[in-house]
């Protein structure tokens, strides 16, 4: 298991650096000079020289790459060009909403899928619902949804608060409040995708002898299920949560639009809007490290799901 770890830990460096250096290239080509976003298209060819200079935007892109990377390997991401505030400082607080809001959106999507098409019961009497849900989840878009419950939950029922977003330090059933309709929301697609794609790998591997075999021998049926399919039918479901962090980013957009959340999806927003390239960048690095991450945590999950599984 540690070989396994170490070498994924050795590939994923290279990987993370190439990526970074495609993202730094491609948003610099695609955007822009970062001056003239700054400055408007009706910048002056001076105002926009003399911003070059100040920030270093004329020096060779290779050499602003390597500058760049290296102050954000000490954790120094530059300065807002908007707010002149650290961005260091303007991400963190950020981040810990967005991440809590996607772990629990996540942990959420997993557990409800596989309990629910994996338990004999479950799957017999919430088959018919589980399809509704995973049909409204995937073909009903985020706002759609979101705005949904808050005229269920808030206007009509008045049971949960329709916006805004609690700290922990003011209490804890006041912040679980305000997050049950976001995380329902962010949820809802990804309960549709796993479940489908756990449901088709559960069919296939109850077809299997070993299954067949362990029921011959008069295992319960729920020791069947989550003893012997279970691990083997839950690996394309570890393989599509290690693949959802991007995609979460552009949902918790979304989401925390709707619900005028202080996340990392609403900088990104602001950020764009603004042409605050220094944020910008930062958040797409974050995003592409963290995606690189994930898989490896996957591969690594895969190991210890499924032993029989040899990672090359």
């Amino acid at each position: 298991m540690l070989t396994v770890i170490v070498r994924r830990v050795l590939l994923a460096i290279p990987t993370m650096i190439a990526l970074t250096a495609l993202l730094f290239f491609s948003l610099t080509a695609l955007l822009g000079s970062p001056a003239a976003m700054m400055l408007g298209q009706d910048a002056s060819p001076e105002a926009i020289a003399a911003v070059n200079a100040r920030y270093g935007f004329d020096r060779p892109l290779h050499v602003q790459y390597f500058d760049w990377i290296a102050a954000a390997i000490r954790g120094d991401f530059g300065r807002s060009h908007t707010t002149q505030q650290s961005v260091a400082s303007a991400i963190l607080p950020c981040i810990s909403v967005t991440l809590e809001l996607a772990f629990f959106a996540i942990v959420l999507a997993a557990l409800g899928a596989v309990i629910t098409n994996t338990l004999p019961a479950g799957r017999r009497v919430l088959g018919p619902f589980v399809v509704g849900a995973n049909l409204i989840g995937i073909t009903v878009p985020n706002f759609m949804l979101g705005i949904s419950l808050i005229f269920v939950f808030s206007v009509g029922l008045g049971w949960l608060p329709s916006t805004g977003w609690a700290p922990w330090s003011a209490g804890i059933l006041t912040h679980l409040t305000h997050m049950i309709l976001p995380v329902l929301t962010l949820s809802a697609y990804y309960f549709g995708v796993f479940s489908i794609v756990y449901r088709a790998e559960y069919r296939d591997v109850e077809k299997r002898l070993f299954i067949q075999a362990a029921r011959a021998k008069g295992v319960s049926r729920s020791r069947v299920a989550f003893r012997h399919a279970l691990p083997n039918a839950i690996l394309p479901v570890i393989t599509f949560v290690g693949l959802t962090l991007g995609q979460l980013t552009g949902g918790a957009v979304v989401t925390e639009t709707v619900f005028s959340m202080p996340g990392i999806g609403r900088l990104l927003v602001s950020s764009i809007a603004s042409h605050d390239f220094p944020v910008m960048l930062a958040i797409a690095m974050m995003i592409v490290i963290g995606v690189v991450f994930m898989n490896l945590l996957a591969d690594i999950a895969y190991t210890i799901v499924n032993p029989q599984i040899r990672i090359d």
